[in-house]
Formats: C-alpha cells, structure tokens, sequence
C-alpha cells in the first residue's frame, strides 16, 4: 500500500513537430519521464475522441496530445480540429466522471526540446497530483502495486 503511484500516460505526438521536439530532447540528453508512452501520429488532428477514450478505458492515468503550433500544421488545418475537439472531449470526460485535467493538449515544434521536456513534466506532476484513474472512480485497486 505504500508503494508510490507511477501513473501511465499516452502522448499522441505530430510527426512533423511533436515528435521531433521528443527526439531533439532525447539527442541533447534532456531528461523525459519515463511514465510517458510517445505515441506518432502523423497529424494531432488525427487523434479521434474515441482513440483518447480507449486509452483511458485502457488504464492510462492521463492522455496527452502535442501537435504543431497554430499556423505551422503540414496538414493545413489538422490542429484547427484539435483545438476545436479537446475542449469537447474533456467536457464528456467530466460528464463521464473522469477529470477533464486528465487530458492535456499543447503545442510543441521541432525546435522546442526544452518546452517538450517541461510540458511533460508538468503533466507527470498534474496525474500524481490527481493520483490513480481507478480511484477518481471508485474501482478497486488493481495487482501490481496499482
């Protein structure tokens, strides 16, 4: 019982931007947590409701989706629709019971390692804080110090 909570989050990061910002942290040895799982998708604007909502169904703590910065999307529009559909899908989070700072969406370009590194960091930080999924909904704990 007194194991400390190492919560699982799922980043869906742009391939153009997000993901290189990862990479660049990673070849200038920045430190990343490891309770975060990177996930590529070619554009955040292909990040669906549904995918974010089996990622939770999935026992992840917390979803996370970077993509390029406003005005800077290879796809034209992409971060367009995921500006417009995070906000919605954190309110059916709320609805459902689930706390909608368990979803997080930020912008991150090719050239920001630092800004990844923080970003995820902070987000760490933010599902410690609001501690295991399972027990924001009253679910038993599960084996595997969980």
């Amino acid at each position: 019982m007194g194991e400390p909570f190492e919560p699982r989050i799922v980043a869906f990061l742009c391939n153009w931007c997000s993901y290189t910002g990862a990479d660049n942290a990673g070849i200038a040895r920045m430190k990343s947590p490891p309770e975060v799982l990177p996930i590529r998708v070619m554009c955040s604007g292909r990040v669906s409701p549904e995918m974010i909502l089996r990622c939770f169904r999935a026992g992840a703590d917390g979803v996370l989706v970077l993509g390029c910065h406003i005005g800077d999307c290879h796809y034209i529009s992409g971060n367009h629709r995921t500006a417009k559909r995070i906000p919605l899908v954190q309110r059916l989070l709320s609805y459902v019971g689930i706390n909608p700072e368990r979803l997080r969406l930020d912008w991150v370009s090719s050239a920001e390692a630092p800004k990844f590194v923080q970003i995820t960091n902070e987000f760490v930080q933010t599902i410690r804080s609001l501690g295991p999924i399972r027990q924001e909904l009253g679910l038993p704990r599960m084996g595997g110090g969980r």
